[in-house]
């Protein structure tokens, strides 16, 4: 095997000189594009007289747009046939085609992507029902490992799976956010809602509140919708009246209900759930305007 080059002290700190100088070139490329001074256009159009620029990969860039995040960099790099350690100067002509239709277009075309949370027995899952009746939203269902309701229906109301395939959806990296509630977990597969969005359809997501702060870390283009009860004696009421639960759930409920109305402060918008109409009616605003 062949021993690696022998530096001089002098060339040695030339290397470390020109790496340094070579991370605060994508350093500052990175920054431009999170604030906007850089366009996807003039990066790569940098990158053909510039060798620090020409050796970043694709996928940095991708996630220093406002907006994108990993998993939506992720989607659009298999989407456009590129692979995830491609760098810039590795790109052919038609992926680098590519990329610049996705940047130039999606600004007018791209749906928005709305969270509904709240405190379990809210009413979360009535007021997404009423929605899918509207074009303007396409509603992501959900995956759990909770055994469905008498009422609930695999691939309308969850994707009801099994442990083991959780677990292998959560290793391959394809939820957008996954939560424990209850002694059952709850997730979003990430594919479908990114597809949805380069589409133009407003998305809307109902999860549970760790979930929605999960979304907040992935996504800046996420507006968090805090749904909130009339009043606390109206939830309980909501809550006890569920035949499906034990008593022993119920109480565990509305114990957690009380840690979770305090989250409201975390989130965009809160709106009153008095009337399921009224919601249905600010969130189709929400997502018009």
């Amino acid at each position: 095997m062949a021993h690696p080059p022998q530096l001089t002290p002098e060339q040695r700190s030339a290397a470390l000189a020109q790496a340094t100088l070579s991370r605060r070139a994508r350093a500052e490329v990175k920054g431009g594009v999170r604030e906007g001074s850089l366009t996807i256009a003039a990066v790569l159009e940098r990158a053909k007289s510039e060798p620090a620029i020409a050796k970043m990969r694709v996928l940095e860039l991708l996630e220093s747009v406002p907006g994108v995040g990993r998993i939506r960099a992720l989607a659009i790099l298999e989407r456009l046939g590129i692979s995830v350690p491609r760098k810039i100067q590795g790109l052919g002509i038609h992926q680098k085609a590519s990329l610049l239709q996705e940047f130039t277009t999606e600004v007018l075309g791209r749906g928005r992507l709305i969270v509904l949370s709240g405190p379990g027995g809210v009413g979360k899952s009535t007021v997404a029902q009423a929605l899918r009746k509207s074009s303007d939203f396409w509603v992501s269902i959900s995956a759990t490992t909770r055994e469905p309701r008498a009422n609930e229906v695999n691939g309308v109301d969850y994707y009801f799976l099994s442990q083991e395939e959780f677990d292998q959806m959560i290793a391959q990296d394809e939820f957008l956010e996954w939560a424990s509630f209850a002694g059952a977990r709850y997730g979003t597969p990430a594919k479908a809602v990114e597809k949805a969005l380069a589409q133009g359809r407003n998305v809307l997501l109902e999860i549970e509140i760790e979930g929605a702060r999960q979304v907040r870390s992935h996504s800046a283009e996420a507006i968090l919708v805090f749904l909130e009860p009339p009043s606390w004696e109206d939830l309980v009421s909501r809550l006890e009246g569920r035949g499906s639960d034990s008593p022993e759930r119920r109480a565990h409920r509305l114990e957690l209900a009380q840690s979770e109305l305090a989250a409201a402060k975390e989130f965009d918008i809160i709106i009153v759930n008095d009337q399921v109409e009224k919601v249905v009616s600010a969130l189709l605003s929400l997502a018009r305007s």
